[in-house]
């Protein structure tokens, strides 16, 4: 064994754990520390017994068993402890040595810890890491982004221990300066609340509509998940529908029905608010989440209030069908809107991303790998300006294609009193988006009358404010003009 490790980690939980594993795996040494060292002389003892790897007991041999420069990456809670940890490296390493933070942390506090590490002479990393204990062990999605010069030091051993596409390509490349690889990690985590919540919507279709078995649903996931929809998250639920207990009956009906979340959800969707970006499915499935949370209120409301009895009487083949093009447009939909956000991210922090890129490290390793994000790469590789994902011809074509079954399933749905929240805002925000004039002229009105917050005309130059005593009874002046 190496007396000097190529890298160092904080954090053996089963994150931490299986990625040094992955990383020694691929020919690294690895130094590792826990705040609780008893974990470390365990994970010696057996995970990593006979292996690369240096267990150390303190910050202080940690940074000293590292080779120069020294690269520490955490492993731990998002937060306060990240700062904490920071703090304790900063005396043991020294100008050009590396802190890479590898949790969930929001990405506000990624710029600020890159600009506080930067002001140290050290060099700092955040990078999104998905895929979950699994992809951890056998090649996770990796999303770095922080101090560029740290890259070309760390390049190697991440894209070595990153998934790999069919070409070998990793899943893992640099994503841009502060905050970018966190905020990109983010939005990954948003699109996979959506992509949840839409392939939930279509299940209670199936289940409390079409009267569906699970089993009858598991066939259905299992062909969807052999073609356009071909995903990991489509592969899971075709194998949960199948999953029986101890009795013999499917185990997803027995499990109670509300559901957890970390944050990073509500994160992105609080991040398209403050950049005046629609992200209406990942809002929804936020929501949706909450509202299921409120399990006491629902059982309650279940017996006050009365809304129509499911009578489906049309074709239930013919609904599956377009149950699949409403997924697949719905999906198409909440990565458009995911990439809008980044788009506008980058302008605001002057970031400089590669979305076709970005597109390539979620291909594979990560919880919303599916094939469909090669044709995501296609499309930027084709117009790197392209402004919107529904501009790129390819997938024009797919939603105007799925959208005829995409609206039966709504209005089916809508009328038989089944909640499908995110379908309908997709729907709601494709129609709006292809819509050249929306009532917000009404909206104007209604601001300048209560408010004087005055409008622009069509008639006259964009940037030129009106205000209009629409009373007759009000004066001629006018709030300040601004947007929020």
């Amino acid at each position: 064994m190496k007396k000097k490790a190529d890298i160092g980690l904080i954090g053996l939980a089963v994150m931490g754990e299986n990625l040094v594993l992955n990383m020694e795996s691929k020919g690294y040494t690895v130094a590792v520390f826990n705040r609780t060292v008893e974990r470390v002389d365990h994970f010696m003892a057996n995970r990593g017994a006979g292996k690369n790897f240096i267990g150390t007991h303190s910050i202080e041999e940690l940074c000293a068993s590292l080779e120069r420069p020294r690269k520490v990456m955490m492993l731990v809670k998002a937060g306060k402890p990240v700062d904490d940890f920071i703090e304790l490296l900063i005396p043991h390493l020294e100008p050009g040595d590396i802190i890479i933070d590898g949790g969930n942390s929001h990405f506000p506090d990624t710029i600020r810890r890159t600009k506080y590490v930067e002001s140290k002479g050290l060099l700092y990393i955040g990078t999104g890491v998905s895929g979950g204990e699994e992809g951890a062990l056998l090649g996770p999605s990796l999303m770095p982004g922080g101090s560029p010069a740290a890259w070309p030091a760390v390049k190697e051993i991440f894209q070595a221990v990153a998934a790999k596409v069919e070409d070998g390509t990793p899943c893992c490349d640099w994503v841009g300066e502060g905050g970018a690889g966190h905020f990109v990690k983010m939005v990954h985590n948003g699109i996979e609340y959506g992509d949840m919540q839409i392939i939930n919507e279509a299940y209670q279709v199936m289940k409390d509509m079409l009267g569906m078995n699970d089993d009858e649903m598991h066939e259905v996931f299992k062909t969807w998940n052999e073609g356009d929809l071909d995903s990991y998250l489509i592969e899971i639920t075709r194998d949960i529908l199948a999953y029986k207990d101890e009795k013999g009956e499917p185990l997803v009906e027995k499990i109670l029905d509300t559901a957890g979340q970390k944050g990073t959800g509500k994160w992105t969707a609080v991040s398209a608010l403050d950049l005046g970006i629609p992200l209406t499915l990942i809002g929804e499935s936020v929501f949706s989440r909450c509202l299921s949370a409120q399990k006491d209120l629902r059982v309650e409301a279940s017996k006050l209030l009365d809304g129509p009895k499911i009578n489906f009487t049309g074709d239930r083949k013919q609904m599956i069908d377009d149950l699949k093009d409403a997924l697949f447009g719905a999906k198409i939909i909440s990565y458009a809107q995911g990439y809008n956000l980044m788009m506008e991210a980058a302008k605001e922090y002057g970031w400089n991303l590669n979305y076709g890129g970005i597109a390539l490290m979620w291909r594979g390793g990560c919880i919303i790998r599916s094939i469909f994000l090669g044709d995501i790469k296609k499309a930027f590789d084709n117009n790197p300006n392209l402004e919107h994902l529904l501009f790129d011809p390819h997938f024009k074509n797919i939603v105007e294609t799925a959208q005829a079954g995409w609206r039966r399933v709504c209005a089916s749905a809508l009328t038989n009193g089944i909640p499908v929240p995110a379908l309908t805002a997709a729907l709601c925000y494709f129609d709006g988006l292809r819509t050249e004039r929306l009532p917000a002229n009404l909206l104007q009105a209604q601001r300048d009358y209560f408010g004087a917050h005055t409008y622009e005309r069509i008639d006259q130059p964009r940037g030129q404010f009106f205000h209009t005593n629409w009373t007759g009874k009000g004066g001629d002046t006018a709030s300040t003009t601004y947007v929020v």
